[in-house]
């Protein structure tokens, strides 16, 4: 599970098919709300705000 910014999305979703071998699914994080968890604020690969969840 990746959260990442918009530029970063390719890397994710390569990362997670090297690691898991199946295509992740998209959750944009702007649209969504958690009731069990906070997403976190900023990117896994920089400081940009994070808007897509790769899980």
């Amino acid at each position: 599970m990746y959260c990442v910014c918009k530029q970063h999305i390719e890397n994710a979703l390569e990362q997670f098919l090297e690691e898991y071998g199946e295509a992740p699914d998209l959750v944009n994080l702007t649209e969504t709300e958690f009731s069990d968890w906070d997403p976190p604020v900023q990117c896994a690969h920089c400081d940009q705000p994070a808007i897509v969840l790769v899980v």
